[in-house]
């Protein structure tokens, strides 16, 4: 049996490769190797695990969920649906105070539901938004602060990669995952907009002054109402086939996949996509969309190496043994999380943690479903913060050319009240775990 020295060390290990700088994938399968060779002594049994591991893990059905969400996504935002969307928001919303950074809100919720990465709308509204809100007026840091505050409901609103791996790390329905995420997401997104409409009242130099109230905007007048239209009935049609038909339980998770990147075809070709964007867009999934599948395959051998060494079960005894609530336990793990969020990505901190804090947390008497969101919550906000704060380096990349005088700071502080709305969401959620659980209780 393994006992606790032996579990952190194993654990210190991987948490100093990862800092030197090896990639996290080969930092896995290093320690899991080191793992199963301290208990077993054997080589042999170490490459017999790594082998049958990833064969099992390639050909598990589930893992095609990722790239065909993706491919979804990337049709959908190659197509022109997304910026037709937001201009007719942006139309509808003329006499709202702060309706540009409204728009960009409620524009972000509604690209969530069709692209499981937030970068990927941190990048599209950069371009979309940011513009608008400059030419009204709008102070930079809080006009960037809003498409990369509201970028994070990519990975909260279903489907979201984060979703799907830590379904795959936790052996949980992604289908209810997914259900999950609905009410948080609204709830975050109803929050945002909140945020964006009081500052409007209270500080109207910071959304130009109410010029963007009044003014007219001729570009977005000109654009017919029947393109807006199809890109909002088109977007529809792929949000209630993907969620409707995972509730109804017409598809799994895959199959609404898979109809989903074929919807998003439709689409993007009645948009005006041809052969080399269909194609571009395909190899982009397929670029961006390895790793995370490399990655996983390391994580499945990993947790099948805690749970073989007894790390799991180590660290859920020291957690456990400190005598502190459940309540404190797991403002621990959000700590950790948090830290983590500054220095790694998000994929790799769920790769790293989640194996470890989730048995810990259903020992507890949590809701594993409730938990899932909690944590893709917390590993999401620190995408927002420095040092790394990869969608605020997204943004600042995709804005670059357009306005170079924009520093990394001014969109961090922007982004700031963000974070501290991600965090009341958290703690509403660990109060009212039912946010969470509600729809995925009515799923057929």
């Amino acid at each position: 049996m393994f006992d606790h020295t032996t579990a952190l060390a194993l654990i210190a290990s991987l948490l100093l490769l990862v800092a030197l700088g090896v990639h996290i994938a080969i930092a896995l399968g290093m320690t899991s190797a080191l793992g199963i060779y301290l208990v077993t002594g054997d080589l042999q049994v170490v490459a017999n695990m790594l082998g049958s591991t990833a064969y099992e893990s390639l050909r598990d059905y589930v893992f095609a969920v990722i790239p065909l969400f993706m491919l979804m996504g990337e049709f959908i935002g190659k197509s022109g649906a997304v910026t037709d969307v937001y201009r007719g928001i942006n139309r509808g919303l003329k006499r709202l105070p702060g309706r540009l950074g409204i728009a960009t809100v409620l524009g972000n919720a509604i690209f969530s539901f069709v692209t499981g990465v937030s970068i990927a709308s941190a990048a599209t509204f950069s371009r979309v938004a940011y513009p608008e809100m400059r030419r009204f007026g709008y102070n930079k840091g809080f006009a960037l602060g809003a498409v990369a505050g509201s970028s994070c409901l990519g990975m909260l609103i279903p489907p979201s990669v984060l979703m799907i791996v830590w379904g795959i790390l936790t052996e949980q329905s992604i289908g209810q995952i997914f259900l999950a995420g609905v009410l948080p997401g609204l709830l975050l997104t109803f929050l945002f907009v909140g945020y964006i409409f009081i500052t409007a009242l209270l500080r109207p130099a910071m959304v130009g002054g109410g010029i963007d109230r009044q003014a007219k905007d001729d570009d977005t007048d000109n654009l017919p109402l029947s393109t807006i239209l199809t890109s909002f009935f088109g977007i529809l049609v792929i949000v209630f086939s993907v969620l409707g038909g995972i509730w109804f339980g017409v598809f799994t998770p895959t199959e609404a996949a898979g109809a989903g990147a074929f919807i998003g075809l439709v689409l993007g070709i009645i948009k005006g996509m041809r052969y080399k964007d269909i194609i571009e867009s395909i190899l982009s999934v397929g670029r961006t969309s390895a790793p995370i599948l490399l990655l996983l395959v390391a994580a499945s051998l990993y947790s099948r190496t805690l749970a073989m060494t007894g790390v799991t079960s180590a660290i859920q005894d020291l957690f456990l043994g400190t005598g502190l609530s459940p309540l404190l336990i797991i403002v621990m793990m959000v700590i950790v999380w948090f830290l983590l969020g500054m220095v790694i990505d998000s994929i790799s901190i769920m790769l790293l943690t989640v194996p470890i804090f989730a048995p810990i947390a259903m020992e507890l008497g949590y809701d594993p479903i409730a938990f899932a969101i909690v944590g893709i919550l917390a590993i999401e906000s620190g995408l927002l913060t420095p040092p790394f704060g990869l969608l605020v380096y997204t943004v600042k990349a995709a804005i670059q050319e357009e306005d170079p005088d924009v520093s990394i700071i001014d969109i961090f502080k922007g982004s700031m009240p963000y974070w501290i709305i991600i965090l009341l969401a958290m703690i509403l959620i660990l109060e009212f775990p039912q946010i969470a659980t509600y729809l995925p209780s009515l799923m057929f």
